[in-house]
């Protein structure tokens, strides 16, 4: 590690209704990996927007490369050598992948651009990269993984010196995971200096130098990664310690409540049968590409189905569309939450109720502004959900918070089945524990839930049976507590024992 290459000191910025930063302390070196580690809402992206322009600070003392700015711009700290990738990747998916890589800053001749010199440039720094692409190819057509990469590279080609990673891993495979992070090293030995945002804290022992911890928009503690032990930063993440990572709640197997019988729809969803209890909880494991999110949609109505059965408590649902599933008692919450969960530009109070209005609505069709309230508060309480007022936009949440509005919109329709689709990604530790502790008080009211998972370990420890696809089929069940990831691995990896489970 080198030199001092960005410091602050003392910043502070506010937001109508809350202080988002208050006498924030961050320093990062040349040649190291910097996590910076927080639950949702501690402050990480609002002080790495303070860093790359997007949010002027209401003071404090920011210095990059050891020139300091007062009104620091996104132009400007593009040009000081700060890189941001979003969790979110601004792509623009209709675009070669050199026309992205050059938006906004496009080479030009007398006449028309020049695309060939684009194309080249492009061409050199995903071949630092070791990322075979080619710059022609469309953005759209390329898995997540790759388009990182070409963020990368673009960031590498306007000379970023400081290079900002928000979640980069949350929807990568192991595979993706590791070319990722042997990148990241050889930036690393280039003098870069990186930022790392992630919840996934067993992934900070391969790459992480330092870290710097925050709670409630506040600087909490930083030093060398390899001295503080894993609970040690939990417990500065969420002040408080966090006894059990995944909590489990033992309950008597009750009736049947839903089955799926000989399910096909499309190319990913073949010959699916399985059954949920009462008092359970079923996680859904397998590699990405494995159809479990084709399954989820399938049954809550959003991808047609082509044949096969949806029972609930012994009798056939006719599921066309998720208002079908929504009024059976079948709820969804979808893995994207951001563009299928949320209506982002409206409030939250608005999010919660949209899909109740039939509870809240007189018979006139005027809303009972009452029964409203009553609805927002209760789900607020009960998940614990942080914000100013039920009035702000969800988009203004952070990733754990708009989860729980998510889930909360369904706790007022008396659901029977309630299927989770990732509801944990992108969301700290804390909130993780929150979420895992709705699944188990649904399980004790009787409420079948499912859940889609990559995270073996969540599976594992939350699930009281797993099931487990492969290449759009059921290849195996396993009981939760007395299996191994190694077992789980085998199943999702066995592309020749496709079978269906009746259990």
């Amino acid at each position: 590690m080198g030199e001092v290459i960005v410091s602050m000191q003392h910043i502070c910025k506010s937001f109508p209704g809350v202080k988002a930063l208050d006498d924030v302390h961050f320093e990062l070196r040349s040649g190291e990996v910097m996590a910076l580690l927080g639950e949702n809402g501690a402050g990480k992206s609002t002080l790495m927007k303070v860093l790359s322009g997007v949010y002027t600070r209401d003071s404090g003392e920011l210095e990059i490369f050891g020139k300091p700015y007062e009104d620091l711009t996104p132009k400007l700290a593009r040009e000081a050598g700060i890189a941001i990738i979003h969790q979110e990747l601004n792509m623009c998916r209709h675009l070669s992948v050199a026309e992205n890589m050059f938006l906004g800053r496009e080479i030009s001749g007398r006449v028309s651009l020049k695309n060939s010199e684009m194309d080249r440039i492009a061409k050199k720094y995903l071949d630092e990269l070791g990322v075979d692409i080619s710059p022609r190819q469309t953005v759209g057509e390329l898995p997540v993984s790759k388009q990182q990469m070409i963020e990368i590279a673009k960031a590498l080609s306007v000379n970023a010196k400081v290079l900002i990673m928000d979640e980069p891993t949350s929807a990568l495979t192991s595979r993706e995971i590791d070319e990722l992070f042997q990148i990241i090293r050889k930036l690393k030995d280039q003098g870069c200096g990186i930022v790392y945002i992630s919840h996934r804290l067993e992934e900070l022992s391969h790459i992480t130098d330092r870290v710097t911890i925050m709670r409630d928009g506040q600087y909490i503690t930083e030093g060398k990664f390899s001295d503080f032990t894993m609970d040690e930063i939990i417990q500065n993440m969420v002040g408080r310690e966090i006894k059990e990572k995944f909590p489990r709640v033992t309950c008597e197997k009750g009736k049947k409540v839903f089955e799926v019988r000989h399910l096909n729809a499309g190319k990913m969803v073949r010959d699916i049968n399985f059954s949920l209890y009462e008092g359970e909880i079923v996680g859904f494991a397998g590699l990405m590409g494995a159809g479990r999110t084709e399954t989820t949609r399938a049954i809550f109505g959003i991808d047609k189905k082509e044949s096969g059965e949806i029972l609930l408590n012994g009798e056939e649902l006719t599921i066309r569309k998720p208002m079908d599933s929504i009024r059976a008692g079948v709820v969804l919450a979808p893995e994207d939450r951001k563009k299928d969960g949320l209506c982002t530009k409206l409030s939250v109070r608005h999010n919660l109720s949209l899909p109740n209005l039939d509870m809240v609505c007189s018979k006139t069709g005027v809303v009972n502004s009452k029964k409203e309230d009553e609805l927002c508060a209760k789900a607020v309480e009960e998940l614990r959900i942080k914000l100013p007022s039920t009035e702000v936009n969800a988009d203004t949440l952070s990733g754990g918070n708009q989860q729980k509005v998510v889930v909360g919109k369904w706790l007022a329709r008396n659901s029977k089945v309630v299927i989770f689709d990732e509801p944990t990604r992108g969301i700290d530790v804390g909130a993780k524990v929150e979420i895992y502790n709705l699944m188990n008080q649904l399980k004790q009211q009787g409420i079948a839930v499912m859940f889609v998972s990559s995270e073996m370990p969540e599976v594992m420890g939350i699930a009281d049976r797993i099931i487990v696809m492969c290449d759009g089929r059921i290849t195996g069940e396993l009981n939760a507590e007395s299996t191994t990831q190694n077992e789980i691995l085998k199943l999702a990896t066995s592309f020749e024992k496709k079978i269906g489970s009746t259990t």
